[in-house]
């Protein structure tokens, strides 16, 4: 050993001195003047909860993760909510990644149904291609650029 270098306690290399990770292994390296306070417990998050809130009991609603219009909500009252780059779309998603008319989102009672209405580019449910399917609380949906993610008011 070094004078005045310590031994790394993986692979016991003797040649450390000065170093905070092992130059053979890579593994750390505490001196008696270090404390290992790396430990902490992950608090799970629960992201846009004020997001529900703003909108009554019973209504799904999308938040718009990721694009160009990240952080927009958009309440899914209607019983036929119309996704697209029309302007006549109920949620107009302006990009060339979207197609004039993109999506519907079917309300049936408590109950949402997305569906793929012809466009060019698809329409993606938790990364996987769909035609058609039911939206659950937290499904992220990607339509074009767009990532939005769906919640459901009574969902808690």
């Amino acid at each position: 050993m070094t004078p005045g270098g310590s031994a790394c306690p993986d692979c016991g290399l003797d040649d450390t001195e000065g170093a905070n990770f092992c130059p053979s292994c890579g593994s750390q390296l505490l001196t008696g003047d270090d404390e290992a306070t790396d430990s902490f417990e992950a608090v799970p998050v629960s992201p846009h909860e004020d997001d529900r809130a703003q909108f009554p009991p019973g209504c799904g609603l999308f938040v718009v993760d990721s694009g160009p219009k990240a952080g927009s909500r958009y309440g899914l009252e209607s019983d036929l909510t119309t996704v697209g780059r029309h302007r006549s779309a109920d949620i107009l998603l302006d990009d060339v990644t979207v197609s004039r008319r993109h999506v519907e989102v079917d309300r049936t009672g408590d109950r949402y149904m997305v569906r793929d209405v012809g466009s060019l580019n698809g329409t993606y449910l938790n990364r996987d291609r769909i035609e058609s399917a039911e939206l659950n609380d937290g499904d992220e949906l990607q339509i074009g650029r767009f990532k939005l993610v769906f919640f459901h008011g009574t969902a808690t």
